[in-house]
């Protein structure tokens, strides 16, 4: 399955939209390379970002082959230490949609570090094609006011320390959402993962 031709241009979109958030947020965003506590713990990705990321291996597999078998090995490893708890399909790599699924996912492997983050360095070895939320994190994003009963902004907790609601709002991020639901929409494959199973896919 390939990712489709589209992606990129949500990546150059999700990107722009990042360079312009960070651009307004000057002093307050403090994501710097080598600054890696959001590589910590497991989040879902979207069958969009799993291909994504599997282009990225595949790429690296040519370009780089050493590089891909370590990162392939750390993958080998998170599953192998967290793949009792995983609550999914540990086939699929999918993860369970059942209320009970979504509960345990809460708790599973909050203290496991990405397998893409290269441990000698805190920096990620597939930057180029991360998931979307990687690339969202740290700038205000505006949270569901079905979930938060309001507007409001969630972001990175090192970032915007001392700032007021509406210096935090003046800085939001906008992310095209609707290029990434008609992309989904695009693959066949459904459902969600996390980072490790990806990278194996």
């Amino acid at each position: 399955m390939r990712l489709p031709s589209g992606d990129s241009q949500l990546v150059r979109m999700v990107d722009a939209a990042l360079a312009e958030a960070a651009r307004r947020a000057g002093k307050w965003l403090a994501c710097r390379p080598g600054c890696a506590q959001c590589c910590q713990g497991a989040f879902a990705i979207s069958s969009l970002d799993a291909l994504r990321l599997g282009a990225g291996m595949e790429a690296l597999r040519t370009s780089d082959p050493s590089v891909a078998e370590e990162i392939e090995g750390r993958a080998r490893a998170w599953i192998a230490e967290n793949g009792a708890e995983f609550p999914g399909d540990l086939r699929t790599g999918l993860l369970g949609e059942s209320e009970a699924d979504r509960a345990r996912f809460e708790e599973f492997a909050n203290e496991a570090a990405c397998p893409a983050l290269d441990p000698a360095t805190g920096l990620c070895q597939l930057y180029a094609w991360r998931p979307m939320t990687c690339r969202v994190f740290g700038p205000p994003v505006r949270m569901d006011t079905r979930v938060t009963g309001g507007e409001a902004f969630g972001h990175c907790e090192l970032c915007f320390a001392g700032a007021s609601t509406t210096e935090v709002a003046a800085c939001e991020m906008r992310i095209p959402h609707e290029v990434e639901a008609r992309l989904l929409n695009e693959i066949p494959l459904r459902g969600e993962t996390v980072v490790a199973f990806a990278l194996l896919m």
